[in-house]
């Protein structure tokens, strides 16, 4: 890796800061993990990037990485050239240390970052068993999913967890409110199979009826009356495909999208089979759907067993009785994401928080 570390632990005096082409910025010691009487050893440790090119990516415009991590990580990040000083809390500076030489590998290999990407790492760097996944090191295994358009790795811990099931259980449940990539992992998954030739039919479910909400009274045809909405899944396809691809495999039927009511009668062999909202399926139409499991295929059930729309409510769900009865079967894996996941905007996470947090 094109970059030196070279770490001291020792008491720093208040005011005193690395060398700085300018002042550096201030920054509050409390965030991600820390708390305001945490410990007051300080350290800090030197990185050495020499590799010019991507400096300016990896430091962000106007330094808005190196900005974003001080806020979230309560460090103070003084950069010239390619040497990069971390300085505060102990804990805190290895994990600044440890996200930007994981933002570094992700540059390095032709990954590219954004605030998304940021955020996860410093959301990972919480957890020791993951440093080599997001630094490089240590032989670990690179999870990640390839799609024609981007290469998808983990933004949290259990996606970690999501992706090995993804990539090894016949089928998968992932349970967890929404902006924890339930959905969309598991269609850039489906994607890469299908790409690749693994299976022969990408299939894309959804119950059609939510929040009581009827057919009936939307304009149009079937397909016009569901559409509306399949759309998340259709989103998730457009972003790992190229558009004209998409519209060809929707075409060609190697692509189908449609409520759940038309799964009914078919075996779905060769097929990656994504089911999405499942809290929202009764439980016949859960036993219905999990049965059409044909040879060399794959299913995928996402849902938020707290946003059950269906009349009944949680007793009804098909989803939550399913995983109650087949948690543990050979085959099967639970996957279950927390508001801790979110991987959305931050404030989403805090939104989920408020109203399904302790104080609800």
């Amino acid at each position: 890796m094109a970059y030196k570390a070279h770490r001291s632990t020792r008491p720093v005096p208040p005011q005193s800061s690395p060398p700085h082409s300018s002042p550096p910025r201030s920054s509050p010691y409390q965030s991600d993990g820390l708390r305001e009487d945490a410990p007051t050893r300080r350290s800090r440790i030197e990185l050495n990037f020499d590799d010019p090119a991507i400096l300016g990516t990896l430091f962000g415009q106007y330094d808005a990485n190196l900005v974003r991590l001080e806020s979230r990580l309560g460090v103070v990040i003084a950069a010239r050239g390619g040497r990069v000083q971390i300085e505060g809390p102990e804990d805190a500076v290895v994990r600044a240390g440890d996200v930007l030489r994981g933002l570094h590998h992700r540059l390095a290999t032709g990954l590219e970052i954004d605030a998304g990407a940021l955020d996860a790492l410093i959301a990972m760097s919480s957890e020791p068993t993951l440093e080599g996944i997001i630094t490089g090191h240590h032989d670990a295994p690179q999870v990640m999913i390839r799609t024609r358009k981007k290469t998808i790795v983990p933004r949290s811990a259990m996606q970690i967890e999501y992706m090995r099931a993804l990539a090894s259980r016949d089928i998968i449940f992932a349970l967890g409110p929404a902006g924890t990539g339930k959905t969309y992992v598991a269609v850039a998954q489906a994607v890469a199979q299908l790409i690749t030739g693994s299976v022969q039919r990408l299939i894309l479910s959804r119950p059609a009826v939510e929040a009581g909400e009827r057919l009936g009274f939307l304009p149009g045809d079937m397909k016009e009356k569901v559409d509306p909405y399949l759309r998340p899944l259709y989103d998730a396809l457009y972003d790992c495909m190229p558009p004209e691809q998409v519209e060809r495999r929707l075409a060609s039927g190697e692509i189908e999208v449609a409520p759940i009511a038309f799964m009914r009668g078919r075996t779905l062999a060769d097929a990656f089979v994504i089911l999405d909202e499942a809290q929202n399926t009764t439980q016949a139409q859960m036993k219905m759907f999990l049965t059409r499991f044909g040879q060399n295929s794959r299913m995928v059930v996402c849902g938020d067993p707290r946003q059950v729309d269906i009349p009944g409510g949680d007793a009804a769900s098909g989803l939550a009785d399913a995983v109650r009865r087949l948690e543990g079967v050979e085959g099967i894996a639970v996957t279950r994401f927390t508001i801790a996941d979110v991987v959305r905007h931050p404030i989403v996470g805090r939104i989920v928080e408020a109203y399904e947090g302790k104080d609800a």
